[in-house]
């Protein structure tokens, strides 16, 4: 029996990407139906009312997954982001974000082989602001020593099940000593109680940053407090090719919402260049996870077959423009589902 999924397929080239991940999933006899709901200004011009609609957040708690395509978040004014209502509404406070070298995407990087995985639900992404006076606004940080420690068992549970080797966390505590500090403490307790064999460490983020550049290779999985995971994220990306080749995952207790991570890029929405990949990726992923959660051998089978067929594609050069390639949206795709075996 098909597992029921949640797509939102988003704004800009959202549609495009999530068009081209549905058919390679169907392709690949992905054992997915679908139940497409809207949210962002997708959402707005059906209604009008909201940006993320009861109807879409119902539907993904009904069905425990959803794919969802990029967003538009407006810079600076408009809208609260998409992005993290939906991750408060769903308490989906882990997320997930491999970083890892491909074959046939040459970068001055080889063999890059790192995890981020984020506290989504706390720190400045909060969204708390107050204007005090005229010129002079406040951001407040918010750490909670549950949501500190949650992550932090998330983290080296995932590690564990995976057979990763090491756990670094990125923190500013030397500044933020109270929040940033409740953060550490609260992974370190968690490593000395239950996980007290498993490779630990720490890094300043701002030496993190300076080391992960200059050799990759020496960090495993990076667990990261709510901004810094988003800016780590990213930069681990262009370490590998860039956002196009970055997928995303983000868990509750019983939730699991998948994305890519990069934007939803209206400059070139409509004009059949955007790179699927990511959010097929991040397709894959969806499928592993029904796999282990829901014991579907059938759902493991297809995510192996996309896999082998996409890095099949990029070692023959079969490749969207911002990867070197000449391939649009829709060929990359057909691109894929004519190599699945």
């Amino acid at each position: 029996m098909p597992h029921s999924a949640v797509l939102i397929p988003g704004d800009g080239i959202g549609p495009e990407v999530a068009q081209a991940v549905t058919k390679v999933l169907a392709a690949a006899d992905a054992p997915i139906k679908w139940i497409e709901r809207q949210a962002g200004v997708a959402a707005l011009k059906d209604d009008g009312d909201s940006t993320l609609p009861d109807s879409t957040v119902d539907s993904i708690i009904e069905h425990g997954i959803a794919l969802k395509g990029p967003c538009t978040t407006p810079i600076g004014g408009g809208f609260s982001s998409i992005n993290v209502e939906l991750r408060k509404r769903l308490n989906l406070y882990g997320a997930v974000r491999p970083i890892r070298s491909l074959d046939g995407v040459p970068t001055r990087y080889e063999d890059v082989d790192v995890v981020i995985i984020r506290e989504n639900t706390e720190g400045l992404y909060s969204g708390i602001e107050n204007v005090i006076t005229k010129g002079v606004v406040t951001s407040l940080k918010v750490a909670t020593a549950e949501a500190c420690e949650r992550i932090a068992r998330f983290a080296f549970n995932y590690a564990v099940t995976r057979g990763r080797k090491k756990i670094t966390t990125f923190h500013k505590a030397n500044i933020m000593k109270l929040s940033d500090g409740m953060f550490i403490r609260c992974a370190r307790k968690v490593h000395e109680e239950d996980y007290p064999n498993f490779d630990y460490g720490e890094q300043i983020i701002d030496a993190g940053c300076m080391r992960m550049v200059q050799d990759p290779s020496q960090f495993d999985i990076i667990l990261c407090e709510n901004l810094y995971g988003d800016v780590m994220s990213d930069l681990c990306a262009g370490l590998v090719g860039g956002l196009g080749v970055t997928p995303g995952a983000n868990f509750g207790e019983t939730i699991a919402v998948f994305e890519a991570v990069h934007g939803s890029a209206p400059d070139i929405a409509g004009k059949n260049i955007a790179n699927p990949l990511a959010l097929i990726m991040s397709g894959v992923m969806m499928l592993n996870y029904i796999a282990e959660s829901r014991d579907d051998q059938d759902a493991k089978a297809s995510a192996y077959r996309i896999r082998d067929a996409y890095n099949a594609c990029l070692l023959a050069g079969e490749k969207t423009q911002d990867l070197g390639g000449n391939l649009g949206t829709k060929e990359f795709a057909q691109a894929v589902i004519t190599r699945l075996k």
